[in-house]
Formats: structure tokens, sequence, C-alpha cells
């Protein structure tokens, strides 16, 4: 039986900021959890961004508020931080709200395995906020998926995908922080496992579908995000199903529904250059 799972992802419960609808994001939540109540699935996958970031102790009564709420789901759930988390609470805190370690982890779900991914995805001050990949974040995903004998559904809240993103309210003038700077050495990892891989992320506020290598990345839309629903929160949440083949759709105010086929290993190399160029034989 192919691998049920729901995922919610950027539900930014607090203020509501730029197009970010925070005030709504506890009902919205409710909804989603009263879905996954009804559906059972096989775990829920939450993907980071659970607040608006205001100061710590606004952080730390926003924070318990969407844990307690998530608290009623009745099927196991998986959670990874966003760069909003971890303004100003610490990884512990955020462990000690939600109820489970936030560490790096792997979960084996029916046929797949689960990398929950837990690379730092905080917004580092300098000249400019720029994302940090640290190296033994790197490191620890090339272990795991040099080991790898199944399938992997690797999350994280901050993409590799090679998507531009053009038009993104936030990231269209800011690409540097839509993606790790290090995402074509992620993306190497990644295509050099010997069993399908996908990887599914948040934090870009829209959704995106990319295939490159024979990987497929997707992004998820953010649950009170409404640049791309005319002012209205998108109450986006997903429904992926993991088996030989991959369905995953999002549904909402800004719905998408794909399928795919994920492979193993590296295609055959691309054709090289000739050494010579072609030549058109003159008809007879």
């Amino acid at each position: 039986m192919p691998l049920q799972l729901a995922v919610i992802t950027d539900i930014h419960h607090g203020p509501n900021t730029r197009t970010k609808c925070g005030q709504t994001a506890l009902e919205l939540t409710r909804e989603f959890v009263a879905d996954v109540n009804a559906r059972q699935p096989d775990a829920v996958i939450e993907l980071g961004d659970r607040i608006s970031d205001v100061d710590p102790g606004t952080d730390r009564r926003l924070a318990r508020e969407v844990a307690e709420v998530l608290a009623d789901i009745r099927c196991p759930r998986f959670h990874v931080n966003g760069n909003h988390d971890l303004e100003h609470l610490s990884v512990a805190e955020n462990a000690e709200i939600l109820g489970q370690p936030m560490a790096h982890e792997v979960v084996s779900l029916g046929d797949w395995d689960l990398v929950l991914w837990r690379a730092d995805p905080r917004l580092h001050p300098g000249g400019a906020r720029r994302l940090i990949l640290p190296d033994a974040d790197l490191e620890w995903l090339e272990r795991t998926l040099s080991r790898a004998k199944r399938p992997q559904l690797v999350v994280s809240h901050i993409p590799v995908s090679p998507n531009e993103p053009s038009g993104n309210y936030y990231f269209e003038r800011a690409p540097h922080l839509s993606a790790y700077p290090e995402a074509p050495r992620v993306r190497d990892v990644l295509s050099r496992a010997a069993v399908p891989v996908v990887h599914l992320t948040g934090h870009v506020h829209w959704n995106a579908f990319t295939q490159l290598g024979g990987i497929f990345y997707l992004a998820q839309q953010s649950l009170t995000e409404s640049f791309t629903t005319d002012g209205q929160p998108a109450g986006a949440w997903g429904r992926l199903e993991l088996g030989d083949a991959v369905r995953w759709q999002v549904v909402g105010k800004d719905p998408l529904s794909v399928g795919f086929t994920p492979r193993a290993g590296r295609w055959m190399a691309p054709l090289q250059p000739e050494s010579r160029p072609l030549t058109r034989q003159a008809a007879s």
C-alpha cells in the first residue's frame, strides 16, 4: 500500500504581516487537524515557520498555541524548524514546546525512509542577512544518503532546488534568501544516492515542482500566504502519496496536483559534443 502523508508548512501564527494572514492561522490549523483526523494518514509532516516572530516572550506564547492545536493530531507527526521559529527561540526551546527532539533523524515509514534534515534555517546577520548551511549538516545528509537502501523523502525548511523566484513577493529581489547558497552541493549529494529521492520543503510561500538530474523537488505553499490568492489566506496543505509512483496534491485556494515516478541513480551520461561538426549530405 502507498504511504499516505499530510503536509503543512509556514503556518505563521501571529500578527498579520505584509501578505501573511497570521491572525487566521490557528483556525486554519484546526481545519487541517480535523482533515487529518478524518483521513487518518500514516503521518503528518510540518515544515517550519509555525509563527511570525515578534520577541522572545511573544514567540514562546505563539509557538505553544500552535503546538496545542497540532497536539490533537491522532497519528505520528514530525516537525522541522523554520527561520522564524529560531529568530528568538532556540532549537531546544522549540523541541520542548513540540514535545519531540529536533535533531537530524531518519524514520522508517512503510517502504520509504523519512529523512528529517533539520539543517540550520536561520537568516544570519551581516552586511545583509544570509543563509548559511553548516558543513556538519551537509555531511550528515551525505552519510545518510550514501547508506540508503530504500526510497528517501528528504524534508527541510529551506529549499535547494534550482528554481528562480521570479514573481515571488518575498524573494524575487532577495533570491539569496530563497535557497541555501550551497544548494548545488546539496543537489549533487542527492543525485548520487543509489535509491529514489524526493526533496520536500516550505519557506518560499508558493507551490513549486521541479525535476533536475532525476531528483524531484517540491516546495509547498504557506497555510496563511495571500500574495497568490488575491489577499485571502491560501489555506494550503498537502496530501502526499508515496509508492512506486508519487502523487502530490495541495488543497486550498492555491491548488496543485502532480504525479511522477522517481528513479534510482543517475541517468546515462549526457551526450558529449561531436569532435567534428556534422555535415549534411547533399541530395543526389
